[in-house]
């Protein structure tokens, strides 16, 4: 296991940070379908690959362009890769990456994930799209500032692997696009609350964190760093790498929204309105703006949601001793996926960190985490 500096040159873009900077993404599902011709087609489709230390060069470019108030966006495309443990055992790539879940695949999770199905002679079968439900070897996943960069970017990959040719090494499974929300929707997910406030920052890259974003080790993420309890266990090819997991999930907005105007919360001095927003402020155990309940529970402040500075500088005070939810519940969704102080005390020793996830929203409609527990 290393405890070295983090070599960014050899880490994927889409892993730390902000991820690859996008306005669209496409991923690409494949098969391969000739494992030594794919070998050495491979080789001359690496150099696409965007590195950490690239995508830090791509993301200053676009702040300089921004300074400069020029129009248009920065012009660009990256290229990341995934391999599923079918894909490693088809090109032979040894060694077993000690993760029950990554060598099993998420089609035999999907029972125990809720992904609706039926059963058929003992056997669950999700009620995903068949694509899905198909043998996945890999995943190309291209993002960029428009269509016409990423659909570029896509058409070299697929001459490099012959796609549509007698020198054919992999099969399309199925592809999922999805675009950056415009207007009010920017940065926001579909629900309409800001995204990506909560990431952790990560020991050795994030030099500068704000204010109540809690740093972990490297090795919470990639393979074979520092934090990495399996990591000894790991074969060496894995270092710098990270599990991607992708969920492909439809969720009723209507009438979410629907449910929160039917059913606001009626306390003295709100409308009917704000005691919608106020439910749905419970739920989530932030505003939409952003701005943590925890810090100000009955009315929304976009100006602390908007800043970086304060909208993650909380613990929850509400005890759970004392059955203490005025300010946020206990289900509420930031409050169950990181607890913060919470578990500080009782279970002794527990680390809230191994269990932190590092989100990539690149859709409305597709979520892409990076983890290794």
């Amino acid at each position: 296991m290393s405890n070295d500096t983090l070599d960014l040159d050899n880490i994927q873009g889409d892993i730390l940070g902000g991820g690859l900077p996008k306005k669209t993404e496409t991923f690409y599902f494949f098969e391969v379908t000739k494992v030594d011709r794919f070998r050495s087609q491979f080789s001359e489709f690496v150099p696409l690959v965007k590195t950490a230390a690239q995508v830090n060069g791509h993301r200053e470019e676009i702040y300089a362009h921004k300074q400069q108030k020029k129009p248009g966006l920065v012009t660009f495309a990256a290229v990341n890769v995934a391999f599923s443990q079918s894909g490693l055992s088809k090109l032979g790539i040894q060694g077993d990456l000690k993760d029950k879940a990554f060598t099993a695949g998420q089609l035999k999770d999907a029972q125990s994930l809720g992904d609706p199905g039926s059963t058929t002679d003992g056997k669950y079968t999700p009620d995903w799209e068949a694509g899905f439900k198909k043998e996945i070897h890999g995943v190309f996943v291209i993002a960029g500032d428009c269509h016409g960069s990423v659909t570029k970017e896509l058409h070299q990959i697929k001459h490099i692997f012959g796609v549509g040719t007698a020198h054919q090494s992999i099969h399309e499974v199925t592809h999922v696009r999805g675009d950056d929300r415009l207007g009010e929707g920017h940065k926001k997910e579909h629900f309409g609350w800001l995204d990506g406030i909560s990431n952790p920052a990560i020991d050795g890259f994030d030099e500068a964190p704000f204010p109540g974003q809690d740093s972990i080790k490297p090795g919470f993420v990639l393979a074979k760093r520092d934090g990495d309890i399996r990591g000894q266990d790991r074969p060496d090819w894995a270092i710098d790498g990270s599990f991607l997991t992708f969920r492909y999930l439809f969720q009723r907005v209507p009438e979410f929204h629907s449910f929160l105007e039917e059913n606001p919360i009626i306390l003295p001095g709100l409308s009917r309105k704000e005691g919608s927003e106020l439910l749905g402020a419970r739920l989530v155990g932030r505003w939409k703006s952003g701005a943590p309940i925890d810090v100000t529970p009955l009315h929304d402040d976009k100006e602390l949601g908007a800043d970086p500075q304060r909208n993650n500088l909380f613990e929850f005070k509400g005890s759970i001793e004392a059955n203490d939810q005025s300010r946020c519940p206990f289900a509420a969704h930031i409050r169950k996926t990181y607890p913060r102080a919470d578990l500080e005390g009782p279970p002794k020793n527990f680390n809230i960190d191994k269990n932190r996830i590092v989100r990539r929203y690149s859709v409305s409609f597709a979520l892409s985490v990076r983890v290794l527990y």
